[in-house]
């Protein structure tokens, strides 16, 4: 098949503006970031909306590039249809940073700044794969629908806003692409992700008398490397368990349960750990908990007179994926990474991003869509001086116009 050559220095420059607009999750750049995207496909004749959400304080942006064999009517399914999904809210930037994160720096070999990597590139990646077929004169035969979501570092609540509110469904596309930064991998499987509190509760004294204790923060001392170490029951097959983890982001021991830090010659009698836990499909988040509380009993059975309380941090969780290595999508997306790299391109459950949640979870959960995680960005992911490889974003582009002929032409 004919496949047009993109423009790298338009590429470029729409992930550079892309990155030069502040969108924080939870702020108001969420809305500048979408309202400049759903102008960008007005501007390429996409049929685009925004969509908000939370009281009109968030939103989403959709575009469609509709197939000459489209069709309509309750229950139509257009077969051979494709959605992208990425998210363009970030994190916030840390200390650190020797270039400025919102400049959309462009260098001979990387393109730098906050969200870059997770996951504007992405982002900028379909759109811009999009662009280039349409200003080719190429029509699909079936649907490409873009989405742009916020709120996926809330759990997904963006992509669950557009599920609840019907704006996608099981009608609107076969194969999905969620462009999560995977070094441009196919990743076949990733973890649910459970958010989770421990409290400590031990006994305080002075310090001179500390044996008659039961020391909150050297119980915290024994339990995070048992936690570190974990892997759950009932994982289906090697595979699965290779997207468990438990780790612990939060320690923070004093006294009593407002964690009075004034008095350090005490003995501390409380200590609040917080972290995730990561688990496959086919494992479920009661099991996970209560393999957790096995661990953090035999723990604080070494502190006489300590007692401890395990919960779930926040909601929503994020869910876990799977597809099959022979889906369509994903031997599609491996017969354009070889044509364009000529050689195969890692499949599977990958490391880190199998440990990821990503809004994939609730496009397979939710709508039953067979999907593949894949995009630009990954192995300089959330860090000072955040950056993607050019060559990666750019063969990613690539990549995504090659699915989108193969799949809807």
């Amino acid at each position: 098949m004919h496949i047009p050559e993109i423009d790298r220095d338009d590429c470029l420059r729409v992930l550079s503006e892309l990155v030069q607009i502040k969108s924080y999750s939870q702020t108001s750049g969420e809305v500048d970031a979408t309202n400049f995207i759903a102008e960008r496909m007005r501007e390429i004749g996409l049929e685009t909306a925004l969509h908000p959400f939370e009281d009109g304080k968030r939103q989403n942006a959709v575009g469609t590039w509709r197939g000459t064999a489209h069709a309509t009517g309750p229950g139509s399914k257009p077969n051979g249809s494709l959605l992208f999904n990425g998210h363009l809210d970030t994190n916030p930037v840390s200390e650190g940073w020797t270039v400025d994160p919102w400049e959309g720096k462009i260098d001979d070999k990387f393109i730098y700044g906050i969200g870059v990597s997770n996951m504007k590139s992405g982002c900028a990646a379909y759109y811009c794969a999009v662009k280039t077929l349409k200003a080719s004169g190429w029509q699909p035969r079936h649907d490409v629908t873009l989405t742009y979501v916020v709120g996926e570092l809330q759990g997904g609540v963006g992509t669950m806003a557009l599920i609840d509110e019907g704006r996608i469904d099981e009608g609107t596309a076969d194969y999905f692409i969620n462009c999560e930064p995977s070094d441009i991998r196919a990743v076949t499987m990733h973890a649910e992700a459970l958010h989770f509190e421990i409290d400590l509760i031990g006994v305080t004294r002075h310090m001179s008398a500390r044996e008659e204790a039961a020391d909150a923060i050297m119980a915290a001392c024994v339990l995070v490397p048992r936690l570190s170490s974990m892997t759950f029951r009932g994982a289906r097959s090697p595979d699965h368990e290779k997207c468990n983890r438990c780790s612990v982001g939060v320690v923070h021991g004093a006294l009593g349960r407002d964690l009075e830090g004034w008095r350090p010659a005490q003995v501390s009698d409380f200590c609040t750990l917080a972290g995730s836990s990561r688990y496959a499909p086919g494992q479920t988040q009661d099991s996970v908990l209560a393999d957790m509380r096995r661990v953090v009993e035999e723990a604080v059975s070494q502190f006489p007179g300590m007692t401890f309380e395990l919960r779930q941090r926040f909601e929503p969780t994020m869910p876990a994926f799977e597809v099959s290595p022979e889906s369509e999508v994903v031997r599609s997306l491996n017969r354009a990474y070889r044509d364009i790299r000529g050689e195969d391109q890692p499949t599977g459950v990958l490391a880190p991003t199998c440990f990821y949640g990503s809004d994939a979870g609730h496009l397979y959960a939710r709508l039953g869509m067979q999907g593949i995680v894949c995009g630009p960005g990954g192995r300089y992911n959330t860090r000072p001086d955040e950056k993607v490889d050019i060559p990666d974003y750019l063969d990613c582009i690539k990549m995504f116009i090659r699915v989108i002929k193969d799949i809807c032409g």
